[in-house]
């Protein structure tokens, strides 16, 4: 019998998300809908994935809440922050994503989610233009009003946990700078400085989830939480922090698929990615600031899954290209487009091609739920500082490389560390391992 030593989900889980757009809000009508029994929460591991625990005669495959206590949809309170005033019900209709028949059964839920004034720089994001920002603040003073918001809400709404989730537009592409993120004394300073150009603002959100006491989730390729800085305020606060940039579409593609080659012995030539992309996501990343951002988090997968060093006859030179083309008519519809370059027995090449339909929405939304229900988990079993087990949903999972840490990136390799990690917070060995 298994021995969980997790804090029992118990009382209401606030979760409040930056960004009111396609991405949550489709999240948030699934989740109520899916608690009213009118659909079903398809994509989501923590609903319906089953991990084997023990072996031998014990052997059992249960569901992730057999195993470790977890939050039910019943408990969860949204709350939200974005720079547009439309309430969650008309930034859901507005999104396109969902049939309104599919929005109207939730609609006073939904429309009683009205976002809070965003911490917002229009440097950050240059083609987004809404007015439902602090205006004139500093950086601490941002810091100070999120804060203050987390607080309230907890009290307005009688929430006993709270876990914040960015799932708000990429910022404009932060490089790590040693002298301001290297440190949380140095991180303060540059906040209380109002140092605009090293301080983004989900540096202030970020900051004050952790200070909060609630984990913070980077659900898009920011800087945000992959500094030393945040590292060492999430262990202070003893918070989980998860990041980066959620994996959806093509890269979820790239990481399934590239463990093929690898495994098979099979040499690569080339790999070209591109996208076509309509929704808000698309027309900020039309920015190339802001793209540069994405094309980091996105070029980073398939370098640590065929690695040249371990197979300097297949994996040498090979050319790795990454596009994003904003495209109006196709909005929350993405396609991605693969060409990949291979060879095989001395030397001939081969070409594969994917072409995948997807709906960035409909595939976010479910991993939006598993990262704010996981984060919850974690922190109440007292695990802080970086969540690797979570880089299963991220595009860019984070990792110490101020110790030359590499992260994992293989799919498969990723599933065996999260359910490792569920298997071991509910009490059981951990009992795979990766190779």
């Amino acid at each position: 019998m298994s021995k969980s030593n997790v804090k029992p989900a118990q009382g209401k889980l606030g979760v409040m998300v930056v960004g009111l757009g396609a991405v949550s809000t489709t999240f948030m009508t699934g989740v109520l809908m899916t608690r009213k029994g009118l659909a079903k929460p398809v994509g989501s591991m923590t609903q319906y994935d089953k991990i084997r625990v023990s072996d031998g005669k014990e052997t059992k495959y249960l569901k992730y809440d057999e195993i470790v206590p977890m939050a039910k949809l019943d408990d969860i309170v949204f709350a939200s922050w974005d720079v547009y005033p439309a309430n969650a019900y008309e930034s859901a209709i507005n999104a396109e994503v969902l049939k309104e028949k599919d929005i109207n059964p939730v609609k006073e839920e939904l429309e009683a989610i009205k976002p809070l004034k965003a911490a917002f720089d229009h440097n950050y994001a240059k083609r987004l233009d809404g007015d439902n920002i602090m205006v004139g603040k500093t950086r601490w003073e941002m810091v100070e009003q999120l804060r203050e918001d987390i607080r309230n809400f907890k009290k307005e709404k009688g929430v006993d946990r709270i876990v914040v989730l960015w799932a708000a537009s990429t910022e404009v592409y932060v490089p790590v700078d040693e002298k301001v993120h290297g440190s949380l004394a140095a991180l303060e300073a540059a906040m209380k400085a109002d140092d605009k150009e090293h301080v983004a603002p989900s540096m202030c959100y970020a900051y004050a989830a952790l200070t909060e006491g609630a984990p913070f989730i980077m659900g898009a390729p920011n800087t945000t939480v992959d500094i030393p800085a945040m590292w060492e305020l999430s262990e202070k606060t003893g918070m989980p922090i998860a990041g980066k940039d959620f994996k959806t579409g093509q890269t979820l593609v790239k990481s399934g698929f590239a463990p093929i080659i690898g495994t098979r012995c099979l040499g690569l030539s080339g790999w070209f990615s591109t996208n076509i992309l309509g929704n808000r996501d698309g027309l900020v990343l039309d920015e190339p600031a802001n793209f540069r951002t994405k094309e980091v988090s996105k070029l980073s997968t398939l370098e640590s899954i065929l690695v040249p060093e371990e197979q300097p006859d297949l994996y040498t030179n090979y050319f790795h290209k990454v596009r994003i083309n904003y495209y109006p008519p196709r909005n929350d519809n993405k396609e991605g487009w693969d060409n990949i370059d291979i060879f095989g027995w001395m030397g001939y090449p081969m070409q594969i091609k994917i072409n995948f339909l997807c709906r960035d929405s409909i595939l976010a939304a479910p991993l939006c739920l598993d990262l704010v229900l996981l984060s919850d988990l974690a922190a109440r079993a007292g695990r802080h500082g970086i969540q690797r087990f979570l880089s299963f949903f991220l595009k860019s999972p984070m990792h110490d490389y101020t110790k030359g840490e590499v992260p994992v990136n293989h799919l498969f390799q990723q599933y065996v560390m999260l359910k490792n990690a569920i298997r071991e917070m509910g009490g059981y060995e951990a009992d795979e391992k990766i190779d």
